[in-house]
């Protein structure tokens, strides 16, 4: 009979907010998947936990797996958890996950705390529904597909950003016409210096030219606004792809048959043409 994969959440900075049901998962099972062993081992010290730990990182993801799903297959019960928060959510694990869903691998998840979730609800924005995008990342194209998501959106978008780079994120913003939005900056949330920062997007920017950024950080930037006009307005729609070019249409309540013919009529394509490409 096969082990059971339980995927639990840690505290995000704050030890106490570990959960009792989290606890007794960790000392029960056979071996812990950590992110970082060398993180973690802080977290097992802490609740006198004595358990064997194996690394589970992005660089050996495919290869770990493979391990842990013998395992698994083998009997053995395995805890999932990564450096702080829910693994999966800008962490690694969706490897793993999918593995044991196409191999019937029995799973349980166990909450915990989540960074994105924490910043939403302390933003002032709209909170019924968002959009997160974690880590808009590093390279151009990346970084342009996140930014067309965000000036589309009608909700609240969710991003994570580290110190490092958050100056230099909010000038990507800015310099994208998105200067005029409200935004929430969270901070070291859970931790001892724990602060929220409300105001535009312009304000932060110029907040953030006489402080330096310190710490993790959860930005929740205001949905797409009346006076921005429709979507896809100021945009180069050929420079999207025929997917991101329909998307447009849809996210601003536009059937898809009807965001088909719109996005043919624009390239100079058949509505099947269209239809052949986004449905392949």
């Amino acid at each position: 009979m096969s082990g059971k994969l339980y995927i639990v959440g840690t505290p995000i900075g704050n030890l106490d907010d570990m959960s009792i049901r989290g606890l007794r998962i960790l000392k029960e099972v056979d071996l812990i998947a950590a992110e970082d062993t060398r993180h973690s081992i802080k977290l097992l010290n802490h609740f006198e936990i004595q358990k064997k730990m194996v690394a589970y990182h992005q660089h050996n993801e495919q290869r770990s797996s493979e391990g842990l799903i013998d395992l698994l297959k083998q009997g053995q019960n395995i805890a999932l958890i990564s450096d702080a928060g829910m693994p999966l959510i800008s962490d690694p694990g969706s490897v793993l996950v999918k593995n044991c869903v196409a191999q019937g691998i029995a799973m349980e998840v166990v909450p915990g705390p989540n960074a994105g979730l924490c910043g939403l609800v302390l933003s002032g924005l709209d909170t019924r529904q968002f959009l997160f995008l974690g880590f808009l990342g590093k390279e151009n194209k990346a970084i342009k597909k996140g930014l067309e998501w965000i000036k589309l959106s009608l909700v609240t978008s969710v991003l994570y950003e580290s110190p490092h780079r958050l100056s230099k994120t909010i000038e990507i913003l800015v310099n994208n016409g998105l200067g005029h939005r409200q935004m929430s900056i969270s901070r070291e949330i859970t931790k001892r210096f724990e602060e929220t920062l409300y105001g535009t997007i312009e304000e932060h920017h110029a907040y953030y030219k006489d402080h330096t950024p310190r710490g993790e950080y959860v930005l929740c930037v205001e949905g797409r606004t009346e006076e921005e006009g429709t979507p896809g307005q100021n945009l180069d729609l050929n420079a999207l792809t025929i997917k991101e070019h329909l998307d447009i249409y849809i996210t601003d309540g536009m059937l898809e048959k009807d965001a088909m013919k719109q996005v043919a009529k624009d390239r100079g394509l058949s509505k099947r043409d269209v239809y052949n490409i986004v449905k392949r």
